[in-house]
């Protein structure tokens, strides 16, 4: 058998070999932790290159060659936008392709500071304060507009085949001979100038009324009563006395005397006949006309300056026509005027016109003067007074294209390119089927006759529209 030794190594050697393994280990994970970050490294720098690169090609390319996907919208509802053709779910009409208008720069815009309400988004304001509900309103920037637009109107895009659809027609201003009539009611009245009262210079009775009543024509002349009084008969005596003396101023007085109490001609003549006083006097009618009133009877004791009848002379008439303040401007003293009653015509002058106003109908009386000779015209009727006055020629805008609210007047006017502005404007006069034009427009401007109201309605809503995107 052999001999086989152990050779067992000393602590030291074996302590240098532990080492040099571990220290191989060591660098072997080391290698492999640097091969990694060395791959990972590259990968990234290579998408980094490549990113940079598409960027690059993609920057380059110019921005009027990038063409942006098309877009439609509905030309009643331009809010309705979509990528793809169809029908606008509001109206049902087709929509239409968006133009592209070339990009300009813009300058900046002029910001405005209005104020809106918060309940309604359409009353506007450009000054602080409460809206028509109460409640504060609220500050937001607005752009600044050159033009005379109304607030809470905006210009609205419609194309000529939109317009044939909604049956919207244009109209011109323009310069024309313009005439205004005041058309309104009249009542006919007695000519306060030809009523005459009827009364004694002398106290008396009267014993004998004949036959008389209001409304009977009365012919001058007429025998109205009869009465007795003792200042008459004392006349006569003396009238009687001084015809049987020889002088003849005593005649003249006495006789001038009966006639201030009026005795006519007629009866001091059968009283120097008969050479008796009459005890009893007949009073006459002093003039023609219808009996409007009457205060006595048989029996009534009469004082001197008592009204004892009112004769109206209806030869001519008045009629009151009431006159509105915005009209009282162009009824002067003098014009002529037409009075139609029971379809016949009469005509007249205005004689005067009213300084005070009827608190109740708020309206003046112009008076016009109607000769009325065969009385055909009776007091208290109605009739219909018509006033014409030539205004000349004048700028002028359609009836049918004024817009009104209750604080502006505005037309809606053809802006070219299938747009219509709304323009604030004032008018005057009305003229049968036109407005005298005083601001706002030109003479030429083509304004929105037809339709006017869906217009309206569609710039109300664009404008109320751009009010919230401001806002937000």
């Amino acid at each position: 058998m052999k001999n086989f030794v152990h050779v067992i190594p000393s602590p030291g050697r074996l302590g240098r070999r532990l080492r040099r393994v571990n220290l191989s280990r060591n660098l072997c994970r080391l290698t492999a932790w640097v091969r990694c970050f060395v791959a990972l490294s590259m990968t990234t720098a290579l998408l980094v290159a490549t990113g940079c690169s598409k960027s690059a090609d993609h920057s380059s390319t110019p921005p009027a060659l990038q063409h942006p996907a098309a877009k439609y919208h509905c030309p009643m509802h331009p809010q309705v936008v979509a990528d793809k053709p169809g029908s606008c779910p509001i109206c049902g009409m087709d929509l239409v392709p968006i133009k592209a208008e070339p990009a300009t720069p813009a300058a900046a815009p002029v910001k405005k500071t209005m104020y809106r309400s918060t309940m309604n988004p359409q009353e506007i304001s450009a000054h602080p304060g409460k809206d028509s509900m109460g409640m504060e309103m609220v500050a937001f920037e607005a752009a600044a507009s050159t033009e005379t637009t109304p607030a809470g109107l905006a210009t609205v895009d419609i194309p000529a085949s939109t317009r044939q659809r909604m049956g919207l027609m244009l109209g011109t201003v323009e310069k024309r001979p313009l005439a205004h009539e005041i058309r309104t009611s009249a009542r006919i009245v007695s000519d306060e100038t030809r009523l005459y009262h009827v009364t004694l210079k002398t106290e008396g009775w009267i014993e004998h009324f004949h036959t008389i009543y209001v409304g009977k024509f009365i012919q001058k002349g007429e025998p109205l009563m009869v009465i007795y009084s003792p200042e008459l008969l004392t006349a006569q005596r003396e009238f009687l006395n001084a015809t049987h003396s020889a002088n003849p101023d005593l005649v003249k007085a006495s006789r001038r005397r009966l006639e201030l109490l009026d005795v006519t001609a007629d009866q001091i003549e059968r009283l120097e006949k008969a050479g008796e006083p009459d005890r009893t006097v007949t009073l006459y009618a002093p003039t023609s006309g219808y009996v409007a009133e009457r205060n006595i009877a048989a029996g009534h004791k009469v004082m001197p300056g008592e009204m004892l009848l009112t004769l109206a002379d209806l030869s001519v008439v008045w009629a009151d026509a009431d006159i509105y303040e915005s009209d009282l401007p162009l009824v002067k003293v003098g014009i002529s005027a037409e009075l139609t009653v029971n379809s016949q015509v009469f005509t007249g002058k205005v004689t005067f016109v009213s300084p005070t106003v009827d608190p109740e109908s708020r309206t003046m009386k112009a008076r016009i003067e109607i000769p009325n000779p065969d009385a055909t015209l009776k007091p208290e009727m109605f009739g219909t007074a018509r006033l014409q006055f030539d205004l000349g020629e004048k700028l002028a805008i359609p009836v049918a294209a004024v817009m009104r609210t209750g604080e502006r007047v505005y037309a809606f006017r053809d802006g070219g390119e299938g747009k219509l502005e709304p323009v604030e404007i004032k008018v005057g006069t009305r003229s049968g089927d036109w407005f005298e034009l005083v601001a706002g427009l030109a003479d030429g401007d083509k304004v929105v006759t037809s339709a006017n109201f869906l217009v309206d309605s569609e710039s109300q809503l664009k404008a109320a529209l751009a009010g919230m995107t401001n806002q937000h």
